[in-house]
């Protein structure tokens, strides 16, 4: 039959009008998740509509000063009279910087050991895995133990190897690299991840490379490194995401949100945490979020734009 008759078009109309069984369908699964929905909507869509909103306002938050429509000028003051968000943006650029590259390679090389075979490898795997699963403030607690200058048990090993015993959390110069360690304990979540690309890789490959004389090194540069592109280009963007978003365990081993010693540990999110629950500038610390938002968007745009050049995605 002709496409343009009128017998087709009606063949195509009936074809998409919902039968009775379909709309009940479609109400009823509507109705299951309806408090999805609503809860979505209450707690989720309002909130981020109205910290835009609140971002061009002076707000805050308990109603005590007049709600004043300010414009750009949140985040005029943020990017250009703001000394102390200098500050947070270089702590928080210099804990990315070395945090997440550092991460990457030793969970890389964690999964490499992982995916040997061995006695007792499965025990091993669950050991390298619990401290992910360690809340963030129990393994800042824990640090903060361990890591005490005087009496604490890296600096009690260190002092017994006769080793410098650095002030950790008590120096400025130690605060971020402590953070930085502390950061490393939660590895096991991205080696899981990187040993799960690691097995998928195929046997023949390095077979064939084997044959052909690569040895370890090459066979881990020229096949594995490829082969789990993807995987790395995941964990990279997720602890670039997370980096920026760092808070919990500054925020509990400095002890304060003004980022004790001598602000050498006040990240970009403590800095907004303060602006809004210290000082109740609620439409500066919006305007903060809204910034934070989009130089993580930007940032992990221009990532995965220039990772077409070394990712690399096998075509089966």
């Amino acid at each position: 039959m002709n496409q343009g008759s009128p017998g087709a078009l009606a063949e195509l109309g009936s074809a998409r009008r919902w039968n009775h069984a379909t709309r009940r369908n479609v109400r009823n699964g509507l109705l299951f998740i309806s408090p999805w929905i609503l809860g979505f909507l209450a707690f989720g869509l309002y909130p981020i509509a109205m910290s835009l909103i609140y971002s061009f306002q002076s707000y805050d938050g308990l109603g005590f000063k007049p709600t004043l429509w300010v414009g750009w000028r949140n985040y005029y003051n943020i990017l250009f009279n703001d000394p102390t968000m200098l500050i947070a943006l270089r702590n928080t650029i210099y804990y990315a910087l070395i945090a997440v590259p550092l991460g990457t390679v030793l969970a890389i090389l964690v999964a490499l050991l992982m995916s040997k075979p061995f006695v007792g490898q499965g025990v091993f795997r669950t050991i390298v895995y619990l401290p992910y699963m360690v809340p963030m403030v129990a393994s800042a607690l824990l640090f903060t133990w361990l890591l005490l200058p005087n009496s604490g048990l890296v600096n009690a090993m260190l002092g017994a190897l006769h080793l410098p015993q650095p002030g950790w959390m008590a120096s400025t110069e130690w605060s971020k690299p402590a953070l930085i360690l502390l950061a490393q304990w939660g590895l096991g979540q991205a080696a899981l991840i990187y040993l799960s690309g690691i097995q998928g890789v195929a046997k023949v490959l390095y077979e064939s490379a084997q044959l052909d004389g690569a040895g370890p090194v090459r066979r881990f540069f020229s096949i594995t490194l490829p082969m789990i592109s993807p995987v790395i280009l995941y964990n990279v963007v997720m602890a670039i995401i997370s980096s920026l978003q760092f808070f919990t365990q500054a925020f509990v081993m400095s002890g304060s949100a003004t980022g004790n010693p001598d602000q050498s540990t006040l990240f970009y999110n403590m800095y907004l945490y303060e602006q809004a629950f210290s000082y109740n500038e609620f439409g500066y610390a919006s305007a903060m979020a809204w910034l934070l938002l989009l130089v993580t968007a930007v940032m992990t745009g221009l990532f995965l734009y220039g990772s077409r050049k070394w990712v690399y995605y096998e075509i089966s």
